[in-house]
């Protein structure tokens, strides 16, 4: 197995170090460093980010290159780490620069190759994202996770998409077909601004979900067969307005990928 794992801090830690939250014992938080930037607490390599800021339509994008390492790129007002417990922090206001095909700002990291390129990965396989993160404010609905479609066709929507609401409900939307269309299906909740983790597992035309230690899973239609895909994660807003200061926060304290 080919696993990336974006913690880079050892996660062997005191018990008296760890934080408890919501049943949810986290050595990840205990061993990041808040004096760092994100690319000196998590391995920023294989991602790329993308900001809700830049010229219309084309929102601006930092390379693995910026990201990677100990003097890596950190924007106080929409990418950071919190000075208090060290998460990888994003920020994506309901006013913002947006891709061509959506309405929606965000900060959220996409998934790349070792050597720079875009990752793109067919549905044969087994392909995994993990995630320990929580969500301190959001205005209606933000995207934590996905995984978007690549190459292979004309459609630019995502395959699936994990949501989180005001209210703590978890929703996974999964797609009909390339041409559009998304079943909601609830997978949990969590209270506003308490710790869960996520498990995000392709395996052929199958998704397996876990929330929390639950899983579910769902069955992927043939009409993706021809698609790659790969991986994103962050604070995709999925609420718009004229307001800079509402938006969605969404803080990472561990982050993995793997693909066998």
């Amino acid at each position: 197995m080919k696993r990336r794992t974006l913690l880079a801090a050892a996660t062997t830690v005191a018990a008296a170090g760890t934080l408890s939250v919501a049943g949810i014992t986290s050595a990840s938080a205990a061993a990041l460093d808040p004096s760092l930037p994100p690319g000196g607490n998590f391995d920023l390599s294989i991602w790329s980010l993308q900001l809700p800021i830049g010229s219309p339509g084309s929102p601006e994008t930092i390379p693995p290159s910026r990201l990677r390492g100990r003097t890596g790129y950190t924007n106080p007002a929409y990418f950071w780490t919190d000075a208090n417990d060290g998460s990888m922090t994003f920020w994506a206001p309901e006013k913002g620069v947006t891709t061509p095909n959506s309405n929606y700002a965000r900060s959220e990291l996409r998934e790349m190759n070792a050597n720079g390129s875009a990752a793109d990965w067919p549905l044969a396989g087994n392909h995994t994202l993990s995630a320990e993160l929580r969500i301190p404010s959001v205005t209606k609905n933000v995207c934590v996770g996905q995984v978007h479609l690549g190459s292979g066709g004309s459609s630019t929507k995502p395959l699936l998409e994990l949501y989180y609401r005001p209210n703590g409900d978890i929703f996974l939307g999964t797609e009909n077909s390339p041409a559009g269309g998304q079943t909601l299906h609830h997978v949990g909740n969590v209270a506003l601004g308490q710790h869960w983790t996520y498990v995000i597992n392709v395996t052929g035309n199958t998704i397996n979900l876990t929330v929390n230690g639950n899983r579910t899973s769902y069955g992927i239609p043939s009409s993706f067969n021809p698609y790659k895909q790969y991986f994103k994660a962050g604070s995709y807003n999925q609420s718009s307005s004229e307001s800079t200061t509402n938006g969605a926060k969404v803080k990472f304290y561990r982050l993995s990928v793997s693909h066998s």
